[in-house]
């Protein structure tokens, strides 16, 4: 399984994501929290915001259709995507998720 967040500075943006995500399940959960403060340099200056963090639940099989799905539909030009494998998955859970999930769908990006 794997685990990838960005971060939105409107909440409206962070539950859209969340939302689209699950929907077109690519994605079988996706938790939405803060706001969080972030801390950075942008375009050569140290900034503070607000932000609210994402958080998707997805199958490998979709990780590369949830990344395309997510850049697509982000508000912001430069977004914040990481993404871990979990080392370890409660057995129940993971059934869960596989069966909440479509392996390897095809989506277009402007699909929701």
């Amino acid at each position: 399984m794997l685990v990838a967040w960005t971060t939105t500075a409107e909440r409206a943006d962070a539950d859209r994501l969340a939302r689209g995500a699950v929907a077109a399940r690519l994605a079988a959960c996706a938790q939405v929290d803060g706001p969080v403060t972030s801390f950075f340099h942008w375009e050569g200056k140290l900034e503070q915001a607000a932000e609210f963090r994402v958080w998707f639940k997805c199958l490998p099989a979709n990780g590369a259709a949830l990344s395309v799905w997510v850049h697509h539909h982000h508000p912001y030009a430069t977004p914040q995507w990481i993404v871990v494998s979990a080392e370890s998955v409660g057995e129940k859970y993971l059934s869960w998720v596989m069966a909440n999930s479509t392996p390897a769908p095809f989506l277009h990006p402007n699909q929701p």
